[in-house]
């Protein structure tokens, strides 16, 4: 079984999925989207995870993210073995270990963009000083009370990734961020996705099928036959 890094194992993992096995019920049988597939990320790594439409990407990054469990294997955030957890520690450690930035958006259409990007800390009945100043850095000044609905795709998906960021989360998890922007925002908002990733210390697992976007990442890795293979 290979980590696909080569990082000590004495370092606390920002993200280790360790043969990791994922079937579905399709047709009256099994079909195997991931077999014996595992993945060891460092803290502040950027790993770019590619493959063809329908090859799991997707549902590796939602098992990474414990929004679902694997028939087998293990997968640990920051050193936590989420298969380990109740319903309540799941919820806590996905708000306060884990971002997600989804490709479209998943935003709460009744709450500003303030509110939305503070849901995490909401949830932990926390608030922060960091949102002002995400909101510059996001490029949202002056911006914070407006509604999803008054923003562009781009500047939507730009309070996403303030969301994610603002519990200060080891790793962050990007399913397809560009997928639903046009090429000039779709650029510029991995420029901010990379940047503020990097400038946070997060790890950061994107799945993309952008070749130029997977070309930014520390390390490329696709999933084909239901295992991860090193580029």
């Amino acid at each position: 079984m290979s980590q696909l890094a080569g990082h000590s194992d004495d370092e606390v993992a920002a993200l280790e999925v360790s043969s990791i096995r994922k079937s579905y019920q399709q047709g009256g049988g099994d079909v195997v989207v991931l077999n014996d597939a595992s993945l060891r990320m460092a803290a502040g790594e950027f790993v770019a995870l590619v493959g063809p439409s329908g090859s799991g990407k997707s549902t590796l990054l939602h098992l990474a993210g414990g929004l679902d469990t694997p028939d087998a294997g293990t997968v640990r955030v920051a050193g936590i073995e989420l298969s380990t957890l109740n319903a309540r520690e799941l919820a806590r450690t996905r708000r306060r270990h884990i971002g997600f930035v989804f490709q479209f958006f998943q935003l709460l259409p009744t709450l500003t963009v303030t509110e939305n990007i503070e849901l995490p800390l909401i949830f932990d009945g926390k608030s922060s000083p960091k949102v002002p100043d995400l909101l510059e850095r996001m490029g949202l000044g002056g911006k914070g009370e407006r509604l999803p609905g008054e923003l562009s795709g781009g500047e939507m998906q730009r309070v996403a990734i303030a969301r994610a960021l603002v519990a200060g989360a080891p790793l962050i998890l990007a399913d397809e961020p560009t997928g639903n922007l046009d090429a000039v925002n779709a650029a510029e908002v991995l420029d901010l996705l990379t940047e503020q990733v990097r400038l946070a210390g997060a790890a950061l697992l994107l799945v993309t099928h952008d070749a130029v976007a997977a070309q930014r990442a520390d390390r490329m890795i696709t999933l084909r036959d239901g295992r991860l293979v090193a580029e």
